[in-house]
């Protein structure tokens, strides 16, 4: 196989373990995303409720805090066969809503949501620590760009076709589906030929393994920067999507408008996964990122415009910008940790990057009653400029590297 192969894809495709791997992202992704609007809308017809709607999504992500903790499994064995259970325990779990008929059965629901959100950071630290394994290291960027296209590509598709499998069979034919991408995404990992060593017996307390990654993180002078201008940046990514009903209806449009803006955004990232391995190679992880923060910051603070072109442009820059941080820092992760820290350093990462996010909608969902959304975005668009402006400097002692993980599959 040639390093020389201009097009990502056809490296990627190329490589049998790449191709595998983005093939299971792309089945495991189209039935996560059909479930995670199905879900809402399902205790929605159940309740009435939007606010027991919206704990769907909470149960997700929750789990997420406790990163640092759940990443640890992926540290104490080899991470193909924890791939292989991680799915299958989904599948199998999911099969249990079909017995969800009525509002007494939402407990279950809920807790499905949750093992699902636990099972998911454990799934993304144990492919993380696998990909550096089983992909050649100069695919990794490239390979990282088009799971985010991929995945970008199945937030677009997916949830239209579970509402309507949804509308035409009731949510246990969601849930359905998505244990069938499990079992199949199951079935291509199987097919990964990637020898691993057992780990070693973990040493030390329970409480010192978990604290491990987090304390390898702090110290690294590449990997401390790229995380904190992530958290920092998806902090204000959540507060500019709080923001977006009050766009739309600064824009004299229904809040179904919201849909559009959305869309474009997932197109936007879809076009920037395809250029995400190049650029890292031409500018290192940190300018990347950096000037993916700069394009944010304007399309954030252009947002208070009030003209429908420019909102459209704005999505989509929003949606080409927010994925170079995303790649840059949390990918990074990859090649400057060592195997045996990998799963922890991985899901501690993912806490630090995508726990400020639900923290920025939370206060954006109050501050949007207070502050005018103009006034919030053009002071959005500042932060974010000083946080692209830290991340300039060079790293006294490393230089720049390429670098290339994935982000989080979750929605």
């Amino acid at each position: 196989m040639t390093t020389k192969t201009t097009w990502p894809l056809v490296r990627v495709l190329r490589d049998r373990d790449a191709g595998l791997y983005l093939s299971g992202v792309v089945v495991s992704g189209f039935g996560t995303s059909a479930l995670w609007l199905a879900s809402g809308v399902w205790v929605k017809d159940l309740t009435g409720s939007d606010g027991l709607a919206a704990l769907c999504m909470l149960a997700m992500w929750l789990p997420t805090l406790a990163g640092p903790l759940l990443g640890t499994l992926a540290d104490r064995g080899r991470r193909k066969p924890l791939l292989l259970s991680v799915n299958l325990l989904l599948a199998a779990s999911l099969l249990t809503l079909v017995s969800v008929d009525g509002p007494g059965g939402l407990w279950l629901l809920y807790a499905v949501l949750t093992v699902y959100g636990a099972a998911g950071v454990v799934h993304d630290a144990a492919e993380s620590a696998l990909v550096a394994t089983a992909v050649e290291p100069s695919l990794l960027g490239d390979f990282n760009g088009l799971r985010m296209t991929a995945t970008e590509g199945m937030k677009l598709l997916a949830p239209l076709a579970g509402a309507g499998l949804y509308a035409a069979y009731g949510g246990a034919s969601v849930a359905l589906l998505d244990a069938a991408t499990f079992v199949l995404a199951a079935a291509l990992y199987a097919l990964l030929r990637v020898r691993e060593e057992r780990p070693a017996p973990p040493t030390g307390s329970g409480r010192q393994r978990t604290v491990e990654g987090a304390r390898y993180l702090w110290a690294h002078p590449v990997l401390r920067p790229l995380v904190l201008a992530g958290g920092a940046t998806m902090l204000c990514a959540g507060l500019n999507g709080a923001m977006v009903y009050a766009v739309v209806d600064d824009l004299g449009h229904s809040p179904a408008y919201t849909g559009v803006l959305y869309a474009v955004q997932g197109a936007g990232s879809v076009a920037a996964g395809l250029l995400c391995g190049p650029a890292l190679r031409r500018l290192g992880a940190r300018r990347f990122a950096a000037l993916g923060i700069v394009l944010l910051a304007l399309a954030v603070a252009l947002r208070a415009v009030p003209s429908d072109p420019v909102a459209l442009v704005c999505s989509a820059a929003i949606g080409t910008g927010l994925p170079a941080v995303l790649v840059a820092a949390l990918t990074s992760v990859q090649r400057e940790t060592p195997g045996v820290l990998l799963g922890r350093v991985t899901a501690t990462a993912g806490t630090a990057v995508y726990a400020p996010n639900v923290v920025g909608l939370a206060a954006g969902a109050a501050l949007v009653e207070l502050v005018s959304h103009r006034l919030v975005l053009a002071a959005l668009g500042v932060v974010l400029l000083v946080t692209a402006a830290l991340l300039l400097p060079p790293v006294v002692g490393a230089g720049p590297r390429a670098a290339g993980v994935s982000p989080s599959s979750r929605p």
